[in-house]
């Protein structure tokens, strides 16, 4: 018999939903579910239905995860939640855990959802557990002792003294103490703390005055290794005689984990500064032109990427690019595809020779969960021409004075690392005139979201630039960059937004 498994979906798609039920039913589960994609649906749900589980996407049309953790939290209820979203850095997952989600997994990796699903049931009910015990242990000493036995963190009963007058199994096994060892023996001693010890009666006195706080020691086995132990105590009268029930836990696990999750946070920190560290100090000085080019990251370690090469025969290359995936896997590959279309600019003068040159360099590392795309464009200066090659990328555009979109650098063919043997052609040469404006840019801009699910647009991003168009390079990049912001509201910012700004003078 399927184990019934009630799920309350937060998604706008109706889709994804239903794969998410079809990939619980195959692991095993009959599943109930509803989806809900707004606050007022989600009260509703939480108020009229038992859940088991939450799963939620992390940005919707009208919501999103961290307004629906809130939701959550204000019901008072228990409910594992657990993100599943396909837009999202891994360094937003973990605020977003931080801020009280069970786990996170993408829309286009499920195979963890089941035993992501069981192990939170499993705390969950632990948890309930806890409680349960908490409020039995003022009721009666057989109630208890049932509890107690059975509860998956250790327990011990000692008097005012903190001698121990009763252990539960996991103690047992938590120590590798007999059930013998333990009695008569007294609670600072799993901290290893004989009698006569320095700090010996300032740990017991400070333990049994706490009532339910938690804090943290070090656990001492019998063999002597140690592990990180949380131990939390609360008074109770017992036939008429003041006794303490303290709770103990091997926190490792834990600490590992806020480990790892430092660690992570340490390496975002190291891929911001290769990224950082990879975007040029300054833009070329080439008489007749303003040149400005900005990367404004999300909270998340992004692959975006501009540079300005120097190319054969006096030529000035500007590159934008944009690597899939977060984190320092892909700002490596960043920062080896820059080194590339460094050096093949000095050597070639086609720009889709030189990105069909770095396709075939870089295929090795790359592939179809790890591309780039890239735009690449070379401008002829004094005669004011330019030529460009587009890898997969967002197309560029060329503004005419009046605001007018005078040309589309569109793409060219699939992004670096797709195809192997992929040729990339060179565009017909384009003639500039005074007041044009050319603006190359990563999806960070016209896929930024309004709160209402609209898409900015290339259309606004031609309006806000003709808009300050009288303004240096740098500042009109600045006001796009405004623009966008106020466009995507309260919303925290999805993409990095990398772009840059040629004025013809």
């Amino acid at each position: 018999m399927s184990q019934l498994l009630r799920v309350l979906i937060i998604e706008d798609s109706e889709f994804d939903a239903l794969i998410m039920v079809n990939v619980l039913e195959q692991g095993g589960y009959q599943v109930e579910h509803q989806r809900v994609e707004t606050p007022s649906s989600m009260r509703d749900a939480l108020r009229d239905n038992q859940w088991d589980v939450i799963l939620s996407d992390y940005n919707l049309p009208d919501f999103n995860a961290l307004e629906a953790l809130e939701l959550l939290k204000q019901s008072a209820l228990d409910i594992p939640f657990i993100i599943i979203s396909g837009g999202i850095g891994e360094d937003v997952a973990v605020a977003a855990m931080k801020s009280g989600a069970h786990d996170y997994l993408m829309k286009g990796n499920l195979a963890r959802l089941v035993v992501a699903v069981e192990r939170e049931l499993g705390d969950a009910a632990h948890r309930r557990a806890r409680r349960q015990a908490e409020e039995d242990l003022r009721e009666n000493e057989m109630r208890y002792r049932l509890l107690w036995e059975n509860s998956n963190d250790g327990v011990v009963l000692t008097d005012d003294a903190g001698w121990i007058l009763f252990s539960n199994p996991a103690i047992i096994s938590m120590f590798g103490l007999a059930s013998d060892e333990l009695k008569g023996r007294n609670i600072a001693t799993l901290v290893g703390l004989e009698g006569d010890a320095p700090g010996f009666l300032d740990f017991v006195s400070g333990l049994l005055s706490a009532e339910v706080t938690l804090k943290e020691y070090v656990g001492v086995r019998k063999n002597r290794d140690t592990f990180p132990l949380e131990i939390s105590c609360s008074g109770l009268e017992m036939h008429g005689r003041r006794m303490h029930a303290a709770f103990l836990r091997d926190i490792s696990e834990r600490k590992q984990a806020q480990m790892e999750i430092k660690q992570h946070e340490e390496r975002l920190e190291a891929v911001r500064e290769i990224q950082q560290w990879m975007f040029p100090k300054v833009p070329p000085s080439i008489e007749g032109y303003d040149i400005a080019g900005v990367s404004y990251p999300a909270d998340a370690a992004g692959g975006d990427h501009y540079d300005y090469l120097v190319m054969r025969d006096g030529f000035q290359g500007f590159v934008v690019a944009d690597v899939a995936g977060h984190g320092m896997g892909p700002a490596m590959l960043m920062s080896e595809a820059r080194a590339y279309l460094r050096m093949l600019a000095r050597r070639l003068n086609q720009t889709g020779d030189i990105l069909t040159s770095a396709n075939e360099v870089l295929g090795e590392d790359l592939s179809f969960e790890r591309y780039i795309t890239v735009i690449l464009l070379s401008l002829e200066a004094e005669a004011r021409r330019l030529t460009f090659s587009n890898a997969g990328h967002p197309p560029g555009m060329i503004l005419d004075a009046s605001g007018a979109i005078k040309a589309l650098l569109k793409r060219q063919g699939v992004p670096l690392g797709i195809q192997p043997n992929c040729l990339y052609p060179s565009s017909e040469t384009v003639t500039l005139t005074q007041g044009d404006l050319v603006f190359l840019y990563t999806d960070g801009f016209d896929e930024a979201m309004s709160e209402d699910g609209n898409f900015f647009g290339m259309e606004s991003m031609a309006e806000v630039i003709h808009e300050h168009r009288h303004l240096p390079a740098t500042q009109i990049l600045e006001c796009l960059r405004e623009s966008v912001v106020q466009f995507t509201g309260n919303q925290p910012q999805a993409d990095d937004l990398t772009g840059i700004l040629i004025k013809v003078l």
